[in-house]
């Protein structure tokens, strides 16, 4: 069959090769020479007449050579002629560009060209080459040079390919017929707009009768119906591509796609058996699983996720179910204990449903199956059960030793009802308050119980039986510890008791908390009171508040640090439990040179503040050290200020070409030297004109003397209304001031003003009920002032400002 093949290939060949000779020789010579074969006419004899006309430059078409050439001559390619040429050998070819000289080569005189080699067109479908016709005896060109081009020819010598194969595509099983599953396409490297060596026509060589193909769009289909992947679910599909449109001699090639049919859910859950038995002891412990139940689908992935469920309600009220993803098993749970005692067996409607459904497969049935699971109760020896979970008991912390505390009960579950002995675990304390009859499970007191020690006790005790010790069961058990009224009260000492120098009779000094470490059910009531049978204490007394607090009051009038600094005071609380207990506590009192009735206390000198503050002598002679360098820089500072300051020129002649700099911000309004005016104005008028501004006139100032520090308030609003007048005189007529208005500012409310004057002059001179306290706050410098308001309450509220007005 090969062989056939080749001769077949050969004699094709042979074909071709004689039509390119002719179509050659006829159609692809120089438009020269075809120009001179229309320009003969043929005679009656046969000979043809030359009509010759002037000579024009040639023009040359392309050449077609045949690819794939076989045999051991040259191929004849085509002709090259110049009209010069007279055939007499005159003339010489010339012939250059891609591949002259190499694959191609040229007779000088006769013009043929000549294929060497073989050519492949789908390496290099196309050479441009350049023709040139000299004079052989002068070398002068007879033809300007012309470019042509060699086209190589196509033959069908490429097999169709299909570069990425083998492919891989998917379809869902039970598609319909005609599903598109997959397309190929195939290359061929021929010249498609050459013949039929590039026209591909498909078909299926391997895969029928379950697909098909397309022959010209190489679309893959099903073919068959209902292709089920339980059944099969992979197929290899070969495809094979053929060239010359199919038909006899074409080349071909084939590739292969391997087609997976993916899952539905078309197949329902089902349990291998319908009736499953199982076994449950009764200690199994809930929440835990006790067994697995499994229906099989023959689906995948998600269309094989089962939803397990128990459909009756005696199952479902003991047990749970739950599904595992990865085992799609059914995990059966414990909901409630088990006892063998009262029911011995269950019975478990167990049902298996898809999770996710298709509704184009609803018709193949319902997707769900049921199961009984019947659970046989295993009987356990069982430990005792205590009558509570836990047991909450009190006793008094004055109870005497073996007291009996409260009682705890367990007993068998099982029903040959063994007996149960109690026990106490002390591994958990190391300190043993309590004990446990081992046959009756009464608990008693083994040492005296102190509620202010520890006011609860958390003990377990331990239940087993008799005919089986290592069956344990514990229980909690809490002991509260009752209150007594065993600790008398005290007098709360967490504050020094501070003595003002300046105390008064009647005076409360500070006022006294007790503390009692008993626990009162309605609170603590403590009452107060200095003991009885002792002297009376000439310089305090206590009161009793009845809230629970007492007061120090003072009872003579002034001490003295100097005299006495420390006083004792023994105080007597009693507390309101029963029987009442009381106690007495000595309070001592320091006395302190205070500010003003005991607000702020002083009562360290300048000793005890150095060592409070841990400063050495050392550390307080470098901090000194410290101030005095620090004050020396001050006034190095200051001292080169102000020799900056000074003007290099001094003229007395005229002041006002002085100019005075100022480098500080200034103080604001209340800066009465930053600036003085009168330098800019004429010296003479300023000092004639110089004269106070801020003191009130003659004449009022007589009045006000006239009439004394009490005078009425509308009498010095008239003379300072007088005193403003004046002064806007004198402003309007100075004639050394300077061009603009000078804004001064008095600050004087006058008669009209709708909140009225908050002046001092208007103060009646009444005593005034005022709080002086805020005289505290300002400093060390009103100590005085502050003493005398406390000493003399008669003073008058005038006298006061002018007393603050000097102090300041």
């Amino acid at each position: 069959m090969r062989k056939s093949t080749t001769s077949c290939l050969c004699h094709i060949l042979v074909c071709l090769c004689f039509i390119q000779r002719c179509y050659g020789a006829s159609h692809h010579i120089p438009a020269d020479k075809v120009t001179i074969a229309k320009n003969q006419t043929k005679l009656a004899n046969g000979e043809t007449e030359v009509h010759h006309r002037p000579k024009r430059g040639w023009i040359w078409n392309q050449f077609f050579v045949l690819e794939e050439h076989i045999g051991p001559d040259t191929q004849y390619v085509g002709k090259l002629h110049s009209n010069s040429d007279k055939g007499d050998g005159s003339v010489r070819y010339i012939l250059s560009g891609e591949g002259a000289g190499s694959i191609f080569i040229i007779n000088e005189v006769t013009g043929d060209i000549h294929a060497t080699e073989s050519l492949d067109r789908e390496r290099k479908a196309h050479y441009v080459l350049h023709a040139q016709a000299f004079d052989r005896n002068t070398e002068k060109p007879l033809e300007p040079k012309s470019e042509f081009i060699i086209k190589v020819q196509d033959i069908n010598d490429n097999a169709p390919t299909f570069p990425d194969g083998p492919f891989v595509a998917a379809v869902p099983e039970m598609s319909g017929v005609g599903t598109s599953v997959y397309q190929v396409t195939a290359t061929d490297a021929d010249d498609p707009t050459y013949g039929n060596s590039a026209r591909v026509v498909y078909s299926i060589l391997q895969g029928q009768p379950y697909f098909s193909v397309d022959p010209k769009t190489g679309v893959i289909r099903t073919a068959l119906a209902n292709m089920d992947r339980e059944a099969r679910e992979h197929y290899a599909v070969v495809i094979q591509a053929k060239d010359m449109a199919g038909s006899v001699g074409g080349l071909s090639g084939s590739t292969t796609i391997n087609i997976t049919l993916t899952d539905v859910n078309d197949n329902p859950p089902k349990f291998p058996q319908k009736n499953y038995q199982l076994y449950v002891p009764e200690s199994a412990q809930v929440g835990k699983p006790v067994g697995k139940i499994k229906a099989n689908d023959e689906d995948l992935g998600v269309n094989a996720e089962i939803k397990y469920s128990i459909i009756n309600s005696e199952g479902a009220a003991m047990f749970s179910i739950n599904t595992d993803r990865d085992t799609r098993e059914g995990i059966i749970s414990l909901k409630k204990p088990l006892n063998y005692e009262r029911k011995k067996t269950y019975t478990l409607q167990i049902e298996g449903v898809n999770s996710h459904l298709e509704p184009l497969f609803s018709y193949l049935g319902p997707f769900k199956d049921t199961a009984t699971l019947k659970i046989t109760v295993g009987d356990v020896d069982e430990p005792p059960v205590f009558s509570m979970d836990y047991y909450i008991m009190d006793v008094y912390e004055n109870a005497r030793i073996g007291r009996e505390v409260g009682a705890v009960t367990a007993r068998d579950p099982d029903s040959k009802n063994s007996h149960v002995r109690y026990f106490i675990d002390h591994s958990e304390h190391s300190d043993k308050y309590f004990n446990i009859d081992m046959d009756s499970g009464v608990i008693k007191t083994t040492q005296s119980l102190d509620r202010e020690d520890m006011p609860w006790h958390n003990i377990t005790v331990i239940a087993s039986e008799v005919d089986n010790p290592s069956l344990l069961s514990h229980v909690p058990v809490t002991v509260q510890v009752l209150d007594v009224n065993d600790n008398p009260p005290e007098i709360n000492k967490d504050k020094e008791v501070i003595v003002c120098e300046s105390s008064r009779p009647g005076q409360v000094i500070q006022t006294m908390t007790a503390v009692d470490k008993d626990d009162f059910a309605n609170g603590q009531r403590f009452s107060f009171s200095l003991p009885s049978g002792v002297p009376v204490n000439p310089n305090f007394t206590l009161k009793d508040n009845e809230d629970n607090t007492a007061s120090i009051i003072t009872r003579r009038r002034q001490f003295s640090r100097l005299v006495q600094e420390l006083y004792e005071l023994p105080i007597v609380v009693w507390d309101g439990g029963e029987p009442a207990l009381s106690g007495t506590s000595t309070l001592t009192l320091r006395v302190c040179p205070c500010q003003r009735n005991g607000r702020v206390q002083t009562c360290q000198d300048e000793r005890g503040l150095l060592s409070s503050a841990g400063l050495s002598t050392g550390a307080l002679i470098a901090i000194l050290l410290c101030i005095v360098i620090l004050l020396a820089i001050v006034v190095l500072f200051i001292t080169l200020r102000r020799s900056k300051k000074e003007p290099l020129v001094i003229s007395e002649e005229d002041v006002r070409e002085n100019v005075v700099t100022y480098d500080d911000e200034g103080g604001g309004e209340e800066d009465t030297e930053a600036f003085d005016i009168i330098t800019l104005r004429n010296p003479a008028a300023a000092e004639e004109l110089k004269f106070r501004r801020d003191i009130r006139p003659e004449a009022a100032r007589q009045r006000g003397q006239n009439r004394g520090c009490h005078s009425p308030p509308e009498l010095n609003q008239v003379d300072v209304q007088e005193f403003i007048k004046q002064r806007l005189v004198e402003a309007d007529m100075d004639t050394s001031g300077p061009p603009y208005d000078s804004l001064q500012t008095y600050a004087y409310e006058g008669q009209m003003s709708p909140t009225g004057s908050i002046s001092s002059l208007d103060s009646p001179g009444t005593h005034s009920e005022q709080d002086y306290n805020y005289l505290d706050d300002w400093g060390p410098e009103f100590q005085k002032l502050a003493e005398l308001y406390v000493e003399d309450t008669d003073v008058a509220e005038s006298d006061v400002a002018v007393a603050v007005t000097v102090a300041t």
